[in-house]
């Protein structure tokens, strides 16, 4: 792994951490359904991102959570944050405002 690998990694795993830990904070001063999906995609994306580091330091195999060759933790990570932030869109976009 060169330098420029290691920086985008570190970097990668710092701004994803600041932004969960923002995303947390958030979470505990807001029961706004909208902001809990939107938060609940920043934690997941940032799952992601610790998986993929830890498998490109080799710490976890390939092979995790492999249904009949189907990487299924890694199908799920990728694409779970995206279903949770649309589904925070649309619950805010279609809510009702008093002008």
């Amino acid at each position: 792994m060169g330098i420029a690998t290691f920086a985008q990694d570190a970097s990668h795993l710092a701004l994803g951490a600041f932004a969960t830990f923002c995303a947390i904070l958030l979470w505990s001063r807001t029961r706004d359904l909208a902001w809990t999906f939107v938060i609940i995609a920043a934690i997941l994306s940032y799952a992601d991102i610790v998986l993929a580091t830890l498998r490109g330091f080799g710490i976890l195999g390939e092979d995790l959570l492999n249904y009949r060759g189907v990487p299924v933790l890694q199908i799920a990570l990728a694409d779970l944050p995206l279903l949770f932030s649309g589904l925070g869109f649309v619950i805010a976009a279609t809510r009702k405002r008093v002008p």
